[in-house]
């Protein structure tokens, strides 16, 4: 498969840098012409918008109509909202925006402005493998379930782009998910103007209150760096969003920075320059049990037909995920108030008993198609599974990988207890070991989502003394499931402090700080890390419409 393809952008030229006044809620922007958009001039690393070819979606130039609503603010005024990250989650949230101001629900436009460590949109750039399909109905995109009627559902998004009635003729809920991601970017592409790309934040920090006054805190600091110079600037914000989406998870005992052992979050883009030759008799280690694995498993048997897989994984079983509708109703808007006010230990039950519908878990056609491999296999070449060029070993564990000659990787294979923890089952010898020779290692093995703890530990003066219920017994570490109410803060390494501080949100996602640190009307917020506390659609695309039009209103409703 080809690396996802970068985008092409057009010149954009604003000659206003007055806010126009409201008509239908977007200005026309054309293409190719230095048209009059009515915006800021926004500096963000792409000026410009979504053009030609993207991973073979639309073949054409599209008109783009740029949001008239959520316009770009002076980098050195006090902003009403920065969202750090600029995904799905924050997508949305730009959208809600718009939305609301579109139909007088927020009279004001607020000042907003997004943070984005991509050069541009993208959205699991790296997983875009042809065939894959969405694993949930594209009711649920960015606007819809919120309200219909919006310019940004995916109904109209197929509209503007000509494809309506032929995407009915497919009878089918489930677009593709190249086709999806070219959804996000078409409505990415509205907001290009307040989103300041190649930019990493580096910190969000409470600014100083002054002396002898009110002490709480009324503004929030931003630290971006820009990715391609390094200079970095200071932002002022009134709220601040989280967004930071989930960081690459490779287990022990794999190198964690070798350039043959990769996160499948990598795969597309990497693999074609690794593996130049498709002819060639490759070896390449799979490790993971969920969907994500599946498809690199057989994906890789597609494009290198001379080569030899295996996909190694803990669990005993392939196992179908779980999306009957009685279950599926966990991805409901409505059930997040039905889990938030439980005690947490119904919480961590819960998600235990609902993990199915979501990890480690793969659609019931690849795995029929990947037992009809195995099949093959056994009636051709017989039961000794280590003669099959392709096999799925399961109920193993990588020990040990070492780099050797040839440019590869030795990887020690042992099978896996499924009743003792990581540690322990390293240590013990609970039967015959393999070895495994690769010339590529590929983890499928999810996601880490704690990087806003370190992003916020400036914050630690102002968070609620830890009160003794953080949430990791030994139980959820049992299950391997990472459930969390709060998490700890330690003071910054350049403070003379000492103590645990709690880091929780409420129900509206914002960050619970100390009585009276905060100022009524500011705030902090965290999107795709509380999973503990409003449920298993927490990190997915689900609910976003929904959620991204409540946390729009905690901020800028009638309240504040």
């Amino acid at each position: 498969m080809a690396p996802h393809a970068e985008e092409v952008l057009d010149s954009s030229m604003s000659t206003s840098t007055s806010r126009p006044s409201v008509m239908d809620g977007f200005s026309a922007f054309l293409n190719g012409a230095n048209s009059v958009n009515g915006h800021y001039s926004a500096s963000n690393g792409s000026n410009g918008i979504n053009g030609a070819v993207q991973n073979g979606t639309h073949n054409k130039s599209r008109n783009v109509r740029k949001s008239q609503f959520v316009l770009p603010t002076p980098a050195d005024e006090l902003h009403d909202l920065i969202c750090v990250g600029f995904g799905p989650a924050s997508l949305a949230i730009a959208v809600a925006i718009h939305d609301a101001l579109e139909s007088r629900t927020l009279s004001e436009a607020p000042k907003v402005m997004f943070i984005e460590k991509q050069e541009n949109f993208a959205w699991h750039a790296g997983m875009l493998l042809p065939g894959a399909k969405m694993q949930i109905s594209f009711i649920k995109d960015m606007a819809s379930l919120r309200d219909p009627r919006s310019h940004f559902t995916f109904l109209n998004y197929l509209h503007k782009n000509d494809r309506l009635v032929h995407f009915t003729n497919l009878d089918t809920f489930l677009p593709a998910r190249v086709e999806y991601e070219d959804y996000l970017k078409w409505c990415a592409s509205h907001f290009e103007d307040v989103v300041k790309y190649s930019n990493e934040a580096v910190s969000v920090r409470p600014e100083p209150t002054p002396a002898g006054g009110d002490s709480s805190v009324k503004i929030f600091e931003v630290v971006s760096r820009n990715t391609k110079t390094g200079v970095e600037t200071r932002y002022r914000a009134k709220n601040v969003i989280l967004a930071l989406g989930g960081q690459a998870s490779i287990p022990r005992p794999l190198p964690q920075a070798h350039p043959k052992v990769i996160h499948s979050s990598q795969y597309a883009h990497v693999v074609p320059r690794i593996l130049r030759d498709t002819s060639a008799p490759y070896k390449v280690a799979v490790i993971g049990a969920g969907q994500s694995a599946a498809e690199i498993f057989s994906n890789i048997q597609t494009l290198y037909p001379n080569s030899r897989t295996w996909m190694v994984m803990k669990s005993e079983f392939l196992k179908p995920s779980d999306d009957s509708p009685f279950v599926n109703s966990i991805f409901n808007p409505e059930f997040v108030d039905n889990l938030y006010p439980r005690a947490s230990s119904d919480r961590r039950h819960l998600i235990r008993e609902a993990k199915g519908t979501n990890y480690g878990v793969v659609r019931l056609e690849l795995i029929e198609k990947l037992y009809e491999l195995m099949y093959d296999q056994r009636r051709e070449l017989g039961s000794d599974e280590k003669q099959w060029p392709h096999r799925i070993m399961n109920s193993r564990r990588v020990i040990s990988c070492e780099p050797i000659k040839g440019d590869r990787l030795r990887l020690r294979v042992r099978p896996a207890s499924a009743t003792l923890d990581e540690v322990e089952d390293m240590q013990t010898d609970n039967g015959e070991e393999e070895e495994l020779d690769a010339d590529l290692v590929v983890c499928a093995t999810g996601y880490k989502r704690d990087a806003h703890v370190g992003m916020l530990q400036s914050m630690w003066g102002i968070l609620p003394q830890l009160n003794g219920t953080q949430s990791t017994p030994s139980e959820d570490r049992k299950y391997k499931v990472p459930v969390f109410d709060s998490w700890e803060v330690q003071p910054p390494a350049d403070s003379e402090s000492q103590g645990t501080r709690s880091l929780s949100v409420g129900r509206d996602y914002k960050v619970r700080f100390a009585p009276d640190a905060v100022a009524p009307g500011s705030g902090v917020y965290l999107q795709g890390c509380c999973e503990g506390t409003h449920g298993l659609s927490d990190t997915l695309l689900s609910i976003l419409s929904t959620r991204s039009g409540d946390i729009v209103n905690s901020i800028f409703g009638p309240n504040n």
